[in-house]
This record gives C-alpha cells, structure tokens and sequence, in this order.
C-alpha cells in the first residue's frame, strides 16, 4: 500500500510538473495570435486572463470544498490572509518576467534560466538562515552552472540571445525562489485551496498595476475565450492542485526530483510544437541540470 500511495504521488507531481512545462508554449502560441482587433495579445492580456479565470476557478473549487466539508475546513485568518498575499505577489512578478522573457527569446532557453531556481534557492538559504551549504550541493550548483552553458547553447550559438529576454528570465527565476521559499513557510495550517487564492489575489494586485502601466492598446477582451482558460488551467489551477497533492505521498526529496520534469518537456513542446532548434550539446545540458537536481535532494534524504 505505502509503493502504491508513493507511485500515486509520483504521478500527480509528474503531471503537475508537465502542465507547467507546457505553459510557456500556450503563451508563445497565445502572443502569435490576433484578437477581432487584428492586434497580437499583449503580455499584460494574456497575463491578466490567466489570473482572472484562474481566481475564478480557485474560488469555486474552494466553494466545493466548503459545502463538502463545512466546518471540518480550517478558515484563513486575517494575518494568514495578508501573508499569503504579501508571498503572491512574487507569484505575479514571476509570471510577468517569464511571459516578458518568452518575448525575446526562445521558450527553451526561457525555461532553462527559469530554472537557476536551483542555486538561487541555496543561496537564498544561506542568507537567510545562515546555513554552511553541503558540499554535494555546491558540487551540484556548479552542475547546473555548466548545464546552464550547455542548455542555452552559448557557445555555438551564432546569433546572439537578447539581453533583455536573459536579463528578464533571470529575474522570473529569483522572484520564483522567493514564492517557493516562503510559500512553505506561510499558513501551511489552512488548505491549498485557501493559499492558492489569497497567494493568486496577491499576484493579481501586481498584474493590474502592470497592465496599467504597459497595455498602450485597448484591451483585447478575446483573450479570455481563445488562451484565457488554457493558460488559467495549465499555469495557476492544474499544476498547485496536483502537486499539493502529490507531494504528501513522495516527500519533498523525491517531488522535487520529479518536478523537474518540468524541465525536458517545456523544451520538447518547443521543439515539437514551436519548432525552436535544439541540440544535442543542449539536450547534455538539460540533462545536468536535472542530475544536479537529483543528486542535491538525494543528499537531503540520506540526511
């Protein structure tokens, strides 16, 4: 029973992980569309559809799960609710920084930046709580240093990446270790329902300002029904549903390890879907960055 409760975690966390690779094509597709106006969809249209449907979504699910349970669901308190939202912010500057970076430059190597979460996260570590990180992790922090070499195809690439799109990637990368870092420490006691949406509220807050600041062209309201439900399911209902979910039955050494699936199937669906070139040198990076992954929580088990 308990090898059947595991491959049941492994599972949901896998498809959460593969929903969330998914999602930067759905947004490369979405900006290559056009609305009745004629106009592609702005960053800020597609930003603000998938947050909107999928506040909406968190709040019937949240409904269902009142009426179900009634009393028995652990009520959100004021603090829980302003904390929760003060960590979602950086839910909405991450995905405002990652749709900006897809802008300029391929999805593959979008997600290969957003990734440097992994030693971004160590480093967040060390500062905060003033811990000597491992040996094998720093071994594993210049593994996915070279992977980032190898995966964004630097070397050989004869056309040069646009800084903005690396800068922009950098920094979805740095906001997203801040909402992972904190997300585990805040209001753990309340259902992922309830944190879904106050953290969703929170990064809705972000995502008006930016709107109002950067959409030059009326808004484009065909976005919520061509893109607006596909990006709300694939990037903020789906994947924290399955995860939380999933990583009660792995643990969270052996989630993270699946999670990174993430990885080869954000770059398989450019490849296949968007037709972006990939390599085998960048393939070997992808493949080093998911080992030092595996090999970083490994140690934290064993530990």
């Amino acid at each position: 029973m308990a090898n059947n409760s595991v491959l049941k975690g492994v599972f949901l966390v896998g498809l959460g992980a593969a929903s969330y690779g998914m999602l930067a094509t759905f947004v490369r597709l979405a900006y290559n569309d056009k609305g009745m106006t004629g106009l592609p969809f702005t960053p800020a249209e597609v930003i603000s559809a998938q947050f909107i449907l999928g506040i909406l979504v968190v709040l019937l699910i949240n409904a269902f799960q009142k009426a179900k349970k009634g009393t028995e669901v652990v009520q959100s308190t004021k603090k829980d609710i302003i904390q929760l939202m003060i960590t979602g912010t950086s839910t909405g500057l991450t995905s405002i920084f990652y749709y900006l970076a897809v802008k300029y430059i391929p999805v593959s190597i979008g997600i290969v930046l957003l990734m440097q979460t992994v030693w971004m996260g160590l480093l967040l570590e060390i500062i905060l709580e003033k811990r000597r990180p491992s040996t094998i992790k720093i071994v594993a922090v210049g593994i996915v240093l070279l992977g980032t070499v190898l995966a964004t195809n630097i070397l050989q690439n004869q056309v040069a990446l646009d800084w903005r799109g690396i800068v922009l990637g950098l920094l979805a990368a740095a906001s997203f270790t801040t909402t992972m870092y904190s997300a585990n420490k805040v209001a753990t006691n309340v259902s992922s329902a309830q944190r879904s949406l106050y953290m969703l509220l929170g990064g809705f807050v972000i995502v008006i300002f930016f709107t109002l600041f950067t959409q030059n062209t009326p808004f484009n309201y065909d976005i919520f029904f061509k893109w607006g439900i596909i990006l709300a399911l694939f990037g903020t209902v789906i994947p924290p549903m399955l995860m939380n979910a999933g990583f009660p039955h792995t643990g969270i050494s052996l989630g993270s390890i699946v999670a990174s699936l993430e990885l080869p199937v954000s770059v398989s669906m450019a490849f296949l879907i968007l037709n972006e070139t990939v390599v085998f040198s960048q393939w070997i990076g992808i493949a080093l960055i998911i080992f030092a992954i595996v090999i970083m929580n490994i140690q934290f088990s064993k530990k």
